[in-house]
């Protein structure tokens, strides 16, 4: 069973889907990394192994017509909304039954049928985007908020302030979510700024900043339906700063060369996966429950990369569908 999709009402029926659709997070990532390694998955692939909290509480949080835009670190915010594993294993496979037929790969896959409008390569290129569907909400009286998320170095990018700035000064149902893993690609945030609290960038538009523990997935999801809840109601966008750290290299084959020794060792004590098992131990629930969750969680991704695998490639001559109107 599939708590991902769950919502229910109390803490433990909460904290257990939130764990369901952290482990399938991690488990889908180290079978993309198995298949990336294998080489059946071509091309730059970018995992979030240690940021998964972000998107299970993120996701909680929001209602399932809200659109989420990613980076292209990506696959976890999918999950989260509800994509299938096998789409986006197939996706990255090159498989016709990949949620994008094969053609967006592992950074610029999407799946609206699941509220979840895409990763980009660009980067921050998805905040103004973002906008343009808030704005759509809000014409519409749909009511809808509209999630964009992107990493500590895109805070820097143009795109990024200029979104601010226009979801500010149109009080546009836009939550702006800083994902700081601490290193822009290669390179420390804190070597890249004066102020490493990048939160404190929303007072000069107006509109409020918070930093959130992105390693907590209860504090991410009380936070996100804070200001979820502020948009919804006509009071603007907000920016929200999850502090986390990515558990791999930036990208596939990264060697980490640039990361002081100890650190992913420290990292992964405070990991969110472990942190919420152990909450949820001390909270009563039984070690057999969090041991059956895990084991439908491993299974259920295996079947997916073996459906996905078994799955047709693409079909080349079909290259030029879906480009022209």
């Amino acid at each position: 069973m599939n708590l991902a999709a769950t919502s229910g009402d109390g803490p433990f029926a909460r904290g257990l889907a939130a764990l369901d659709t952290m482990l399938r997070i991690r488990l889908l990532e180290e079978k993309i990394t198995e298949l990336r390694k294998a080489q059946s998955i071509q091309g730059s692939v970018h995992l979030c192994i240690g940021q998964e909290a972000i998107y299970a509480g993120s996701c909680q949080a929001l209602r399932a017509d809200d659109p989420v835009f990613s980076t292209y670190r990506g696959h976890g915010w999918a999950l989260a909304r509800g994509v299938p594993a096998q789409g986006i294993l197939a996706e990255l496979l090159g498989r016709e039954s990949g949620v994008c037929r094969g053609r967006g790969g592992s950074a610029m896959f999407s799946a609206a049928d699941h509220g979840f409008y895409g990763e980009n390569s660009i980067v921050g290129a998805g905040a103004p985007i973002a906008c343009g569907a808030a704005l759509a909400s809000v014409l519409r009286g749909e009511e809808r908020v509209a999630l964009t998320a992107f990493g500590d170095g895109a805070m820097n990018q143009g795109a990024i302030h200029e979104a601010m700035n226009f979801a500010a000064y149109r009080d546009l149902p836009v939550l702006f979510i800083c994902e700081n893993n601490t290193y822009a690609e290669l390179t420390p945030v804190a070597e890249t700024v004066r102020d490493a609290e990048l939160h404190k960038r929303a007072a000069a538009y107006g509109m409020p900043g918070e930093r959130v523990d992105g390693n907590d997935v209860a504090a991410v999801r009380d936070c996100v339906a804070h200001h979820a809840a502020r948009a919804r109601a006509g009071q603007g966008p907000a920016l929200i700063e999850m502090m986390t750290q990515r558990l791999v290299g930036h990208y596939y084959g990264d060697l980490q060369g640039y990361r002081p020794r100890g650190e992913l060792a420290e990292a992964r004590q405070r990991e969110p996966i472990a942190r919420l098992r152990q909450r949820l131990a001390a909270d009563g629930v039984a070690a057999d429950t969090l041991a059956a969750l895990e084991a439908a969680a491993t299974a259920d991704i295996a079947r997916a990369a073996e459906a996905a695998l078994a799955a047709p490639l693409a079909d080349p001559a079909t290259v030029m569908e879906h480009l022209y109107a």
